[in-house]
Parts: C-alpha cells; sequence; structure tokens
C-alpha cells in the first residue's frame, strides 16, 4: 500500500515593497562608480557593491540594467568605485539623478590610474578594477570586477545609506 504524499501549502511570494522595506535597514556605503573608454565617460551612484574575494582581489558591482548608464558600462571594461566621504552628499545625489554626465563630473575634481576609468581626487577610497565578468540576475547585472589599484585616504568618515536616507557619523 502507497502512503499518501501530504502537500504543504507554499508561502506567499516575498512582494517588491516588503524585500525594498528590509533591504532599507542594511547599511550600506555610498559610492560613485565611474567609467571611461570606447563608449565614454560615465558614473552612477551605488550601494550594491561588495568585496568578492582577497585571491585575486575582486568586488562586485550591481547595475540596473534600465539605468541610463547601462549600455556605457556594458561596453567599457573598467570602472572605478569612489566610496564616498560624509561631506559628499550632494555629490552622490548628482551621480543619481538625472543630471547631465558633464555636469556630474564637473562637480569635483577626477585622476587616473591603472585603468583609465575616473577615480574621485577626494574619495575615502577608490577601487581601479577590469570587470572580468558579467552576471544577469533579476533586473539587474552583478559586474565582477578584478582590483587593479587602490588609493586610500588617511582619515574620514564614509557617507552612510541607512533607512532610505544618509546618515552621518555621531
Amino acid at each position: 500500500m502507497l502512503a499518501a504524499k501530504i502537500v504543504e501549502p507554499m508561502p506567499a511570494p516575498v512582494t517588491k515593497d516588503a524585500f525594498r522595506n528590509a533591504m532599507s535597514v542594511l547599511a550600506s556605503a555610498v559610492n560613485v562608480v565611474t567609467t571611461d573608454g570606447p563608449a565614454g565617460r560615465a558614473g552612477f551612484t551605488a550601494t550594491a557593491v561588495c568585496s568578492v574575494s582577497d585571491e585575486p582581489p575582486s568586488l562586485l558591482v550591481c547595475l540596473n540594467r534600465s539605468a541610463s548608464v547601462y549600455d556605457i558600462f556594458q561596453t567599457n571594461d573598467h570602472l572605478c568605485v569612489n566610496t564616498l566621504t560624509c561631506d559628499q552628499q550632494a555629490l552622490s545625489n548628482l551621480f543619481g539623478g538625472k543630471t547631465a554626465m558633464e555636469e556630474r563630473f564637473a562637480s569635483a575634481d577626477w585622476s587616473t590610474d591603472v585603468s583609465g576609468a575616473p577615480m574621485l581626487d577626494d574619495a575615502l577610497i577608490n577601487f581601479d578594477c577590469r570587470i572580468s565578468n558579467r552576471v544577469a540576475a533579476g533586473s539587474h547585472d552583478i559586474l565582477i570586477c578584478e582590483i587593479l589599484a587602490i588609493r586610500q585616504r588617511d582619515s574620514g568618515d564614509g557617507l552612510v545609506y541607512f533607512q532610505r536616507r544618509y546618515c552621518q557619523p555621531v
């Protein structure tokens, strides 16, 4: 005699709003991610940046495929993750909005290192990278980036985003 298999009901799927609300309580460093190359110069504000490995040194950046800069980052092979200081909130807003690229870059001083991607001169830290892999995941691409050079300030506090607002150190 075969035993009857009990089928448990599936839980309701997590909604987009529930997910976004939950993610808002994960504090994140605020970064301006920049590139320059055959497709031109571009940059955007990102909190979805994370270390991947220390051998080889690498990090990941998540980029929404509907972002205005998406095609440029798809074509260019290098980028720089510029981690902002707590006094650079206006720069974060500028790179996170609809401001023209020329105006975004005109608002700060930039240099380059190994990759040629724009490095924010007064960032807390710069990770100059080569994009080694791109992985599609949902609405975003995950850019896996091999770190070619690091430039770090001696001191300073990073700009943090938490509960849908910027937070300053106390």
